[in-house]
């Protein structure tokens, strides 16, 4: 039996150079997306893995994506939808299916799955991808990751709320942002007279 031996980026790893082909809805057209350029133009990048074009689950979930766009783009990140299909498939479900009437972000093609083994996101008994999440740093840093079974779909108004807090803490080092936390409310500053009463300092 053949043994893979991908190396799977873990968080807080610098994730390699990766180039995807693309459909482009937003400018019907295809393209590439090259994680280099998103770098140099200071740029968060997200992937949202799911397991295949026209299935169920998967449409719903790229339409709250869809909804999600705008306020993504306005924080500097590149959203990316991405599955083993090619960026022809991609264009034809995104045509047909009514749900994806508003995606225009990029669909992304990694047809092999090297990219979905990369981050550990890839059912080799499929083929296909989980639904993977990863948020990766203008650093190129994997800043988080999250990988679900097929079965049930994600909420994409929690990718919005960290990559708020992920962007905040990029700028503010020293702070950490507590379970729930949004723009506005009370951040932590680790330190020994933190130890024991974080409950007061966030009152």
């Amino acid at each position: 039996m053949h043994e893979d031996k991908t190396e799977i980026t873990t968080i807080g790893g610098k994730v390699p150079s990766f180039e995807l082909e693309t459909f482009e809805p937003g400018a019907a057209k295809f393209g590439r997306f090259r994680l280099e350029d998103a770098l140099k133009s200071g740029m968060w990048t997200v992937l949202v893995f799911y397991p295949a074009d026209f299935t169920f689950v998967c449409p719903t979930e790229l339409a709250d994506l869809a909804d999600k766009h705008a306020e993504l783009e306005k924080l500097g990140v590149e959203v990316l939808s991405v599955s083993t299909d090619t960026k022809f498939t991609h264009m034809g479900w995104q045509a047909q299916e009514k749900l994806l009437a508003g995606v225009k972000y990029r669909m992304a093609s990694d047809a092999r799955g090297r990219l979905a083994q990369a981050l550990g996101a890839y059912d080799q008994k499929t083929g296909l991808a989980y639904r993977g999440t990863f948020i990766i740093s203008p650093d190129g840093v994997l800043a988080g990751a999250e990988i679900n079974l097929n079965n049930v779909g994600r909420n994409m108004e929690e990718l919005v709320r960290k990559l708020k807090a992920f962007a905040y803490t990029r700028k503010n080092p020293a702070e950490v942002c507590p379970a729930k936390w949004k723009p506005g409310d009370k951040t932590l500053k680790p330190s020994e007279k933190l130890v024991g009463r974080v409950a007061e300092a966030l009152k």
